[in-house]
């Protein structure tokens, strides 16, 4: 029963790093990446639909994003996609695919992304948190209807927060990892 509370929290958690790199992988740092542009949404006849669903994504250069949409009457659904969206850059359109020049980051810009990168850490650290907090509050039902020991309940708690800890150093480290990437000049 306390296996079973641990294994389900520790898959929380682990969903919870998971989604920790993906948001952070959409933050942009000063080198071309598909995972940018391949979740951003775009208005394909009426449904939103995410933009590698559409395009073929590619990364000639280190500093360049080569969007080629299949259909290409998609071409400026995409490029308004890409206007709308909080990349802060600008489309370059040829008529068969679209070209996203990816500038150097200036040291200001840099700074606000390590804070927006910084904030989601802290929102990894809450979810893992109440991970934790779901799990210890379940423990205490199972020892208040009998179904485990006080001394379960010490011992599950102990180890609830063990794998809390080793999670937050998880995401913190996750967190170091995309500053240090951010802050590379």
């Amino acid at each position: 029963m306390i296996e079973d509370v641990l294994h389900d929290t520790e898959e929380r958690m682990r969903k919870s790093v998971e989604v920790l790199r993906h948001d952070l992988s959409v933050i942009r740092t000063g080198r071309a990446t598909p995972a940018l542009v391949e979740r951003l949404p775009v208005d394909y006849y009426g449904s939103l639909t995410p933009l590698n669903q559409l395009a073929g994504i590619s990364i000639p250069e280190a500093r360049l994003i080569v969007i080629k949409p299949w259909d290409s009457n998609a071409l400026s659904a995409v490029e308004r996609a890409i206007l709308k969206s909080d990349l802060g850059l600008t489309p370059n359109n040829d008529g068969k695919l679209i070209r996203l020049a990816i500038p150097p980051l200036t040291e200001e810009r840099r700074r606000e992304l390590v804070k927006q990168a910084a904030r989601r850490v802290e929102e990894a650290r809450v979810a893992v948190r109440n991970s934790r907090r779901d799990a210890i509050k379940d423990l205490e039902e199972f020892e208040e209807a009998g179904l485990i020991s006080e001394d379960d309940l010490f011992d599950g708690k102990e180890r609830v927060q063990e794998l809390t800890n080793r999670m937050i150093e998880t995401v913190n480290e996750v967190g170091k990892a995309k500053e240090a990437e951010i802050m590379e000049v």
